[in-house]
């Protein structure tokens, strides 16, 4: 059984309609890509699996548990699925250390004690662990947003939502982002990621999903994908 099973998905804002059927099974330590243009639904489409974005209708269930639109569901299936945004929505009052064990202390009441070791794990194995008292305003944003990617660590998901979470950095420092979650990869945590980034997607990610105007357009293996594609709107995505 898949962890992650999307059924006929669809989100409407008034008489716009975002995201058109989406249907989309991930296993467990996938890492899927997802791109296409802006305005294609991408975002949109994480926000949906996190809850952040309240479906119109469809299906999702999540290591065997189906998503019910109401309020307490939402709140277990947050701390099931990590999300890593393009800002990096850290408390600027606070150190790297305590924004990473924020989480497991108010949402989980997890011990201080507890949570700060914790948090010096997950701050260690973004490579951040010299800096766990740096405030973000000391930190570059490459490491702001690895203290993220720390901080949603934290909470122990099942799954981890990236979206376009380079895209808000200096060219020098994509780098040391994309190498923590290609570690992550490695290490089989399951990704789903919204990226402009089409070399890492074909070289780490199991499967890319191209989407266009709401719809998943086409999705298969990197190689399928960038060297094959099978519709003239990936052919003229991948062309700019």
């Amino acid at each position: 059984m898949a962890l992650l099973e999307i059924n006929h998905l669809r989100k409407s804002y008034g008489q716009a309609e975002v995201l058109k059927n989406i249907s989309l099974d991930v296993d467990r330590g996938e890492v899927i890509a997802i791109i296409g243009k802006s305005g294609s639904g991408k975002s949109t489409f994480l926000r949906c699996l996190n809850g952040l974005e309240v479906a119109s209708s469809g299906d999702v269930t999540l290591d065997g548990v189906r998503l019910i639109q109401e309020e307490k569901s939402l709140k277990r299936l947050r701390l099931k699925v990590g999300m890593i945004f393009q800002q990096f929505n850290l408390f600027p009052h606070l150190s790297a250390l305590d924004n990473v064990a924020l989480g497991p202390r108010v949402v989980s009441g997890v011990a201080r004690e507890i949570a700060q070791k914790k948090a010096h794990v997950m701050l260690d194995k973004v490579g951040l662990g010299a800096r766990v008292h740096a405030r973000p305003s000391e930190l570059s944003g490459g490491q702001q947003q690895r203290v993220a990617i720390a901080r949603a660590l934290a909470m122990e998901p099942l799954i981890l939502l990236c979206d376009e979470i380079t895209s808000a950095l200096d060219p020098e420092l994509v780098g040391e982002v994309l190498a923590v979650v290609k570690h992550l990869a490695a290490e089989g945590m399951t990704l789903l990621m919204v990226t402009h980034e089409m070399r890492f997607a074909r070289d780490v990610c199991t499967r890319v999903v191209f989407m266009h105007a709401g719809h998943i357009h086409e999705v298969g293996p990197p190689e399928e994908i960038f060297t094959a594609p099978k519709t003239p709107e990936l052919r003229q995505f991948l062309g700019q």
